[in-house]
């Protein structure tokens, strides 16, 4: 039986956790994204479009928020909706509420939104801990979808950060304008919950009698 308020805060905050993954699959630019809006990349971690000594793209186009959320380019905005990553430079994301996960089959699981005119090649690579990364290719212009199964991973394993680097070899060289990719937004197709289930029981079950065992021993 809970007897004191820790122990029944406790309950509250395991049962706010283990609340169920709640969802609205949502189709943006033609791509369905089964985990709707929560389905992409919330958080900018690093960005650096003056890659070899390039000035990189017009300060306009260097506001690397952009690439998070939903893809809303174009819009009503008179403002870019969309970063530029310059000529070789890069941007690491991450998702918080979600993460990226494979799929078990061929289907594409990370869908990355790049516009513009010009045809921009994109490496990407994804992270577990945003420390050890793993190359999944390269990705054409316009929208483009990678399988991360065809690169060894399946539904056990958890992606939480993407890194774009735009190819210098692709499109518009040096420095300028809207140089390097063009980047709107970055989606999981295959999205799962941001920590595994197991590992969420254990840590916060653990965490949860921790607390009833402490709150316990100060009554005796």
């Amino acid at each position: 039986m809970l007897d004191s308020t820790r122990d029944i805060k406790a309950v509250l905050i395991i049962s706010a956790l283990f609340a169920p993954f709640i969802t609205q699959a949502t189709v943006y630019n033609g791509i369905d994204f089964p985990d709707g809006a929560t389905s992409f990349a919330d958080v900018v971690v690093d960005y650096d479009p003056a890659f070899d000594g390039n000035t990189g793209p017009l300060p306009a186009y260097q506001d690397a928020a952009q690439a998070l959320g939903i893809p809303d380019h174009p819009d009503a905005d008179p403002e870019p909706e969309y970063v530029s990553l310059g000529d070789g430079g890069y941007i690491i994301l991450r998702f918080t509420d979600n993460s990226l996960t494979g799929s078990d089959s061929n289907a594409l699981d990370l869908w990355i939104f790049e516009i513009g005119p010009d045809v921009e090649d994109t490496f990407v690579d994804i992270s577990k801990n945003g420390i050890d990364w793993f190359s999944v290719g390269e990705v054409g212009g316009s929208t483009s979808g990678i399988d991360i199964d065809a690169f060894g991973w399946g539904t056990s394993d958890f992606f939480s950060y993407v890194r774009l680097t735009d190819d210098p070899n692709e499109g518009q060289q040096g420095s300028g304008g809207t140089i390097g990719a063009d980047i709107d937004a970055v989606g999981a197709i295959s999205s799962a919950p941001p920590i595994p289930i197991p590992a969420a029981v254990w840590l916060f079950g653990s965490g949860f009698f921790g607390l009833i065992g402490i709150a316990r021993r100060k009554k005796s």
